[in-house]
C-alpha cells in the first residue's frame, strides 16, 4: 500500500497522533519531513488555514494550501471547503507570536508535491489504488487519491449496470479502489467497473426459479431494464406502472450466457429512498492488463485495455 493516503486516513492514527504530543515531537516531525494530518478550524478573510495540531496551532498560507493556488489552476473554494476537514501537511518551521506561544508553520502544497513525484507519478494505467469520495457531479464522481490531490471518476465507468447519477454507487466521504484509466499531462482518470466482476462471476450469485431484489434502471418499449448487481442486468417483460429508479422483486426466467442475457419477470416494484452500499470487489490485486467482462461462450466481447 502507498504511503500517500486520501485525506483522512492519517488523522487517527497512532503514528499520527504521536507526533502531535508535544513541541519537541512535531520538531522531529519537521525534521524528517513527515507528512501529517490535523483539522482545519478557521479558514481567515486572506484564506489562510488554521489547523488544530493538539499541542498548539498550526497556519497553512494560501499559496501553500494546494498545488494551483500559487498558479492560479485552482480557485480558493478549495481552501475554503477544508474548514471542520483534515488537512495533510509537511511542518516547515514554527514561529513565536507577540503573546510568547508557538505557531507552526505548515505546507499543503508540500505534501502534495511529494505525493506527486514520489507516488503519482510511478502510477501506469491498469493500476488499482484506493481513493476517497469528494464529490459527485451528473456526469461523475471525483475522488482524493492520495493528500487531496483529485481524479475524476466519469459515470461510464463507475459500473456496467448504466447509472443517472453517481450518488446511485457512491456517497461523499466513502473509500473505494479504483483502476487507473488514462494519464495525460500528469492528469489521472480513473476506472471502478472493472473491479466489480465479470458477467460470469455476478450471474453465478444467481439461480434459474429464484425471486431477487432488484432496482428498475430504465423502462423501453420492449421490456424494462433491471440491475441485479452494479455489474448485472436483466431485461423484464413490460409492466405497467414501473418507474425507473424503483425498487424491484424480480423473478429469474431463465439465463443465456451466450447472449449475456439474464431474462425476469416483475413481481412487485415499490418506491424506496436507500444509501448506497459499500461496493463489493471481485479483484483484489494491485494491477490489471486487461479486463474481459463478457464470458468466453458470449457472441460479444466486452474488454477493457489498459
Amino acid at each position: 500500500m502507498s504511503l500517500y493516503y486520501p485525506e483522512g486516513w492519517r488523522i487517527d492514527t497512532p503514528q499520527n497522533r504521536n507526533a502531535m504530543l508535544s513541541y519537541s515531537t512535531l520538531a522531529d516531525a519537521c525534521r524528517d519531513g513527515q507528512i501529517l494530518e490535523g483539522r482545519a478550524i478557521i479558514c481567515d478573510s486572506a484564506h489562510n488555514l488554521m489547523v488544530d495540531l493538539g499541542c498548539m496551532k498550526g497556519i497553512i498560507p494560501r499559496e501553500d494550501s494546494a498545488i494551483g493556488i500559487r498558479e492560479g489552476t485552482v480557485r480558493d473554494i478549495a481552501i475554503i471547503s477544508r474548514v471542520n476537514r483534515p488537512v495533510c501537511f509537511v511542518i516547515v518551521g514554527f514561529q513565536k507570536k507577540e503573546d510568547g506561544s508557538t505557531i507552526a508553520l505548515l505546507s499543503r502544497r508540500l505534501a502534495q508535491e511529494k505525493c506527486q513525484e514520489e507516488y503519482l507519478s510511478t502510477l501506469s494505467p491498469g493500476d488499482v489504488i484506493d481513493a476517497r469520495i469528494t464529490h459527485l457531479e451528473p456526469f461523475g464522481a471525483f475522488a482524493d487519491i492520495g493528500c487531496g490531490i483529485v481524479s475524476l471518476l466519469p459515470i461510464d465507468a463507475i459500473s456496467i449496470s448504466r447509472i443517472d447519477h453517481p450518488r446511485e454507487r457512491f456517497e461523499v466521504g466513502m473509500d473505494i479502489r479504483t483502476v487507473v484509466k488514462s494519464i495525460e499531462n500528469d492528469r489521472i482518470t480513473l476506472s471502478h467497473k472493472e473491479l466489480l466482476g465479470t458477467w460470469e462471476e455476478n450471474r453465478n450469485r444467481f439461480q434459474v426459479g429464484e425471486t431477487v431484489a432488484g432496482i428498475i434502471r430504465s423502462v423501453e418499449p420492449y421490456g424494462v431494464f433491471v440491475e441485479l448487481t452494479p455489474n448485472l442486468a436483466g431485461l423484464a417483460e413490460a409492466k405497467e406502472g414501473v418507474e425507473a429508479g424503483q425498487q424491484a422483486s424480480v423473478f429469474i426466467k431463465n439465463i443465456i450466457p451466450s447472449r449475456m442475457k439474464v431474462k425476469l419477470i416483475i413481481i412487485d416494484t415499490f418506491d424506496y429512498t436507500y444509501r448506497p452500499p459499500m461496493p463489493e470487489y471481485f479483484f483484489t490485486g494491485d494491477h490489471m492488463d486487461s479486463f474481459l467482462y463478457s464470458p468466453e461462450s458470449s457472441e460479444k466481447q466486452i474488454r477493457t485495455d489498459f
